[in-house]
């Protein structure tokens, strides 16, 4: 089969690799309709992500046919499904709970060194997301194995097309977690940074869940414009000092909750962003923080910290002291999918979330590694890629 493989830094290319197999009872394979381009792949582009080896597939957000299914599985050939990013076995302490990006049995257990000394303990399996995270396949192909996908996959109603629901494989369902952890009280001013995918579905989700007002941040004008549309107060960044600007907005107080939907590639020019630019290209740290000490600095008093940003290592000048004076609140990790899919599936078909809204290009798979180069360098414009296998 034909699938996108990283090779290094800025360097993803289409090949042939071995069509996937059952290898364990509960697989499916599917045949891939539709996958994504998610703002999270980019760290993988960008070479920021340790444990990844070249010819890995990428893509954690798929949807496609059931053509394939072990003795175990829950499915049947020929239903369409979504598939999160997360792979969980439905069955552990941390599945039990619901937080379904905490499994302990997903990551195979010679992955599992990887990220244990870095983190305390090793994280859950992710699709196409480094073998710190399991090195399991992902979904820009045209299949791919599904593992535990008695517990994944929720299954399409037919009459619904691909753009409607491919975003509940991962950046839907973070928009709304990224929300959720703000615990959102009537009357409440929520800040976002960042208007990627994730933040825009922020911005959306935290109007849902009540939220008076939504502050979005970002410097992209057409993604400011699309912030707007959901009703989003905007701050360009390059134009406005955002600390000052929340501060006037929020009657001297500050935002009761902010989201940081950036994460470990902020953009921008202030010191401590540019320091840490360079820091990040000589390898000599792994993440790059503004957006986050902005966030923490700009809060209210006792008021919530979300950050559904991904971090991957040890970040220099954190304003640990904000934190605690302040007495903020603060959550984040990796999304909980099959929480939320069933709720989010509703919702769509309802017509309550709108997800089409965010796409700007629809490619095929052979022209994935345009739509890479473009979705880094040309973010206002691309705001989000779809490939079709």
């Amino acid at each position: 089969m034909r699938a996108l493989t990283w090779h290094g830094t800025h360097d993803v290319r289409v090949d042939t690799v071995p069509d996937p197999q059952i290898v364990n009872p509960r697989d499916a394979v599917l045949k891939v309709t539709s996958t994504a381009i998610c703002g999270s792949d980019l760290h993988l582009y960008d070479g920021v992500i340790p444990g990844m080896l070249s010819g890995d597939i990428l893509g954690h957000e798929f949807m496609g046919e059931v053509v394939d299914v072990g003795p175990k599985s829950t499915l049947k050939k020929g239903q369409r499904v979504v598939v999160p990013f997360t792979i969980s076995c439905g069955s552990c302490y941390f599945c039990q709970k619901q937080q379904y990006s905490a499994c302990d049995n997903s990551n195979p257990a010679e992955k599992q060194d990887i990220s244990e000394p870095l983190y305390g303990h090793a994280v859950s399996a992710l699709f196409g997301y480094s073998h710190m995270t399991g090195g399991y396949p992902g979904g820009q192909a045209e299949y791919v194995r599904v593992p535990f996908s008695d517990v994944g996959p929720i299954v399409i109603p037919d009459g619904m097309d691909d753009d409607e629901v491919l975003f509940l494989s991962d950046i839907l369902p973070t928009g709304w977690m990224a929300a959720e952890n703000c615990d959102i009280e009537p009357g409440d001013t929520v800040a976002v940074w960042g208007c990627g995918p994730v933040g825009l579905f922020a911005v959306q989700s935290a109007k849902l869940m009540g939220a008076e007002r939504v502050i979005a941040i970002d410097h992209y004008p057409h993604r400011l414009e699309l912030a707007r549309k959901f009703g989003a107060e905007t701050i360009d960044f390059n134009q406005t000092k955002v600390g000052e600007a929340l501060m006037e907005m929020t009657g001297g107080i500050g935002p009761d909750a902010v989201i940081d939907a950036v994460g470990m590639e902020a953009h921008g020019f202030a010191p401590d962003n540019v320091l840490e630019v360079a820091k990040q290209k000589l390898g000599v740290a792994a993440d790059r923080g503004h957006a986050l000490r902005e966030a923490i600095v700009s809060v209210r008093k006792g008021g919530r910290v979300s950050m559904p940003g991904v971090y991957g290592g040890f970040l220099d000048k954190f304003p640990l002291g904000a934190m605690m004076e302040k007495g903020l609140q603060w959550r984040t990790g990796q999304t909980h999918v099959q929480r939320y899919t069933a709720d989010l599936l509703r919702r769509i078909q309802e017509g309550e979330i709108d997800t089409t809204f965010l796409i700007s290009h629809r490619l095929p798979l052979e022209e994935a590694p345009t739509g890479y180069k473009n979705f880094h360098s040309k973010q206002d414009e691309w705001t989000k890629v779809v490939l079709k296998p």
